[in-house]
Parts: structure tokens; sequence; C-alpha cells
């Protein structure tokens, strides 16, 4: 019997989404190819109640599927890329990113165009310190609060009125087929977006080559190339779902990377941002760069609480 290709995933919505989309990418490589989607829930889907930079961090999102592929449940995991952290388990290897879906925040609300016409006092919901921060930043009339919950269940509680707006990634409501509920895309000289947001990522048992092999052909070295930057600059600062970080890197007309890379304050009162070029091949030094340079300028206690 030929062996069936066990895919970890969450078991949100678009986590479900993000995994079939590996599947259908993976049996269009190779026809032959049989898979079974094994369903996990994390400890981030289980504690709604508090901000995730109060509980553990992004590692609340991985946890469990990290076991999966310990113990032989699954044989790949499929991640949002941004909520891996920067150093994966030693007994586990990056087995192929896949093509970046659109990087930028949505705004949704019945109220107001974009977060430029909320009025004085109105409540903006989201569960990123990062989203937070350059929102405070930005337009310290407004009040945010916190959001957890998959994309289904943040729409549901601003239709219930428990804020005026809210802010989710373009990429997860494209995946979901849901870019009705967008009020409008926020550009990224707005809103800075999270390291890797729009990216999945494929992780696998280190030495484990017979199932690379059957990843390779789904590895976009785009995308892998642009977050790699991303990553090595999170990695300098330490970042996770515990700062408030933002870093985006994208190819200039002359073939170059251009990353930019950010670290603000909870309130977003401070704001270091850098930016700078490197050749396509230097990513990885390009955002190691970034990062020193912030984290030369931040001092003791930067963040704030």
């Amino acid at each position: 019997m030929a062996k069936i290709l066990k895919i970890g995933t969450r078991a949100s919505p678009l986590a479900l989404a993000q995994a079939y989309e590996t599947r259908d990418k993976l049996i269009a490589a190779h026809p032959e190819l049989k898979c079974e989607i094994v369903e996990l829930k994390t400890t981030g889907d289980k504690i709604l109640d508090r901000p995730l930079s109060e509980v553990g961090g992004k590692g609340l999102f991985t946890k469990e599927l990290d076991e999966a592929l310990a113990d032989g449940r699954a044989d790949i995991s499929v991640h949002s890329m941004k909520d891996l952290e920067t150093q994966i388990p030693v007994d586990q290897q990056l087995g192929a990113v896949l093509p970046r879906e659109d990087v930028r925040d949505a705004f949704i609300c019945t109220k107001a165009k974009t977060l430029a016409d909320l009025p004085h006092g109105a409540v903006v919901g989201t569960s990123s310190l990062r989203r937070q921060a350059q929102i405070l930043g930005k337009y310290p009339h407004l009040n945010v609060v916190t959001f957890r919950g998959n994309v289904q269940t943040r729409l549901r509680k601003l239709e219930e009125g428990q804020a005026d707006a809210t802010l989710l990634a373009m990429a997860g409501l494209n995946r979901l087929d849901m870019t009705e509920v967008v009020t409008s895309a926020l550009e990224v000289d707005d809103i800075l977006p999270a390291v890797a947001q729009g990216a999945i990522a494929i992780t696998l048992r280190k030495g484990d080559n017979e199932t690379q092999a059957l990843l390779d052909p789904l590895n976009c070295e785009k995308t892998a190339t642009r977050v790699t930057a991303e990553r090595a600059f999170l990695a300098k600062l330490d970042g996770s779902c515990r700062t408030p970080i933002a870093g985006l890197a994208e190819f200039t007309d002359d073939g170059r990377l251009r990353l930019r890379g950010m670290a603000l304050s909870y309130n977003g009162e401070r704001q270091i941002l850098e930016e700078d070029f490197a050749a396509i091949e230097d990513a990885f030094d390009l955002g190691s760069r970034i990062g020193e340079k912030v984290k030369a300028q931040m001092g003791d206690n930067f963040f704030g609480e």
C-alpha cells in the first residue's frame, strides 16, 4: 500500500484552507500521492480570553503541531509563517515556503472607510501588539482593545459591537474567499505588516529526505528570500508576540532586495524604522544588519508597558 502523507494543521478555518492549499499543490506535483489532513487544536486556539503576550506568544500555535511531527502523527506541518518562532525545534527543518499572498492588513468597519476616518474615542479591536502600536502611534485619539479568536470569531465580535473596527490580514481573507468583508486594504506605508505575513511555511522532521523531495517542487524561492531577510531581522530583536515589531522585504526594479524593519513601544509613542538594500543572495545578512541598527537605538525598556 502506498504511503499516505499526513499533513498536520490547526483546526481553524484559515489553517485548514492553508492545509488544503498545500495538499492540492502536493497532489498537482505528485498525482499518485495520497494525503490525509490531521487536525490539531493548539493551546493558542483554546486560550481566547487573554492577549497572546500574556500567555506565551506565538509558540502557542505551534506546540501541538511540533509534537505531532515528533511522534509521527504528522509527516509535515503547515503554518502561517508569521506564527513560527525564529528558531524552529532542533529536530525539524523548514521544507518549503509557498508563494506569498497579499501582505497588507485589511481594515474592516461599517462606520468609516479607513483608520484615519474613525472619530475620537472609536474602538479598534486587534490581538496584535504590532497593529496596536502602529494604530496608537498614528491615531492616539483611538482606543485599542484585545480581540482574540479566529477570523470568524473576530468578525462576530465586531458585529456584536464589541469594537467599531478591526484589522485582519488580507492574505487570510483572500484564502478564505472572504474579501467582501474588507472595507479597505491598508497600504504598507501606513501600517507595516508582520514579519512573514502572507507566507505559508511547511515543516518536517529533520533528515526525512523522502518527504523533503515531495516538498521541493512547492518551494517559492522569491518568497523564501523575502522571509529569510525578515526573520533574520526579527531574530536580532528576539521578536515574538510580546513585542511590537514589523518588517517587510520587497524586490526593487533593479533586482535588489529592500528591507524595512520597525520596532515600536506598546503605546506607539516610540518608533524606530530602518531601511536598507542588498543583493538577493545576501537576504539573511540584510535582515541581521537592519536588526542590529534597530537594536542599537532601543536602549533599556524600549517597549514599555
